[in-house]
């Protein structure tokens, strides 16, 4: 058995009281994510992820938090706990439900106030800042330059060239970023299709609460805005369905955004696809981000007043 199986192992049965019997199914990126079946019969996710100065276990609060609030959240059923460096911690599983696909503005509107009643929900939890931001919404890092560091980026950083204009947006939508003065909440840092099931009309599974975020509210319904159309790949939605988003939001949270929280929506939704972009261009794939950027790059500007 590997050493990490191992490890796995003896997690379950020192923090769920049973041994894992069968895998149910298995993926990684960010982070580690299995489901098993215990020896007693239950089905369980174990995540397990590098442990960044303690955010795993704010996101973990978040999370329980908002399952007892009534959001369709899988409920923790451990803490976070640190073994041999990694952050790990079980939740139930959650299976079923399915994607909504599509950019238009009625599925934008469906995202829109979903997120809205997330981040009303987490108002008032009294938690330790889930610290640093997730790398695609870092804009506030401490490193030298345009970007934040970022291991799998770096490493090819000065091998493939990344195509001028991305850098540019990325400069113009960092400098509006880090001229607001806004309070900050808590939200959800990577607001995909694909990470959001749904029955029929209604929300289903919200998973990756790893990706929670600590951004003022206009950044985090901005970011939103473009993203929510990813599915497999990483996009940015129609200009006119980032607004319907926009509007929708505000509309759910009951608070309309004031012309500075406007600016500050839309670049973050540049922020953000100019770090997909970048992804694709030194990855060498399809530039799908990155002509969604390059279409609408200017317009996006207009608005964020950048």
């Amino acid at each position: 058995m590997q050493n990490s199986e191992a490890l796995i192992v003896a997690w379950c049965e020192r923090e769920l009281g049973g041994r894992p019997v069968e895998l149910l199914f298995a993926t990684a990126h960010m982070s580690d994510v299995i489901g098993v079946r215990l020896d007693d019969g239950r089905a369980v996710v174990i995540k397990s992820r590098p442990d960044e100065a303690g955010r795993a276990g704010s996101c973990v609060t978040v999370q329980r938090v908002l399952a007892e609030r009534g959001l369709p959240v899988a409920r923790p059923l451990t803490m976070a706990t640190v073994v041999e460096g990694l952050a790990i911690h079980a939740e139930e599983w959650r299976p079923g439900g399915d994607m909504l696909r599509g950019d238009g503005p009625e599925v934008a509107a469906k995202f829109g106030s979903l997120l809205a009643d997330v981040v009303t929900r987490t108002k008032g939890v009294n938690i330790r800042p889930p610290l640093p931001n997730p790398v695609w919404l870092c804009w506030d890092h401490n490193g030298p330059g345009v970007w934040p560091p970022y291991d799998w980026h770096d490493a090819r950083a000065d091998q493939v060239p990344v195509p001028d204009y991305i850098e540019d947006t990325a400069i113009r939508a960092l400098n509006r970023l880090r001229r607001a003065d806004l309070p900050f909440v808590l939200g959800h840092g990577d607001w995909q299709a694909q990470n959001i099931r749904w029955q029929g009309s209604q929300p289903y599974a919200i998973h990756d609460w790893d990706s929670l975020a600590w951004l003022p509210e206009a950044a985090i319904a901005g970011a939103a805005s473009g993203a929510f159309a990813s599915a497999e790949n990483p996009t940015l939605a129609p200009l006119e369905s980032s607004a319907c988003f926009l509007d929708m939001y505000q509309q759910a949270a009951r608070r309309p955004f004031t012309f500075d929280e406007l600016q500050v929506a839309w670049a973050a939704s540049l922020w953000l696809a100019t770090h997909n972009a970048r992804t694709e261009a030194l990855y060498e794939t399809a530039p799908i981000a990155g002509q969604a950027l390059l279409e609408q790059a200017d317009a996006r500007l207009l608005l964020a007043g950048a």
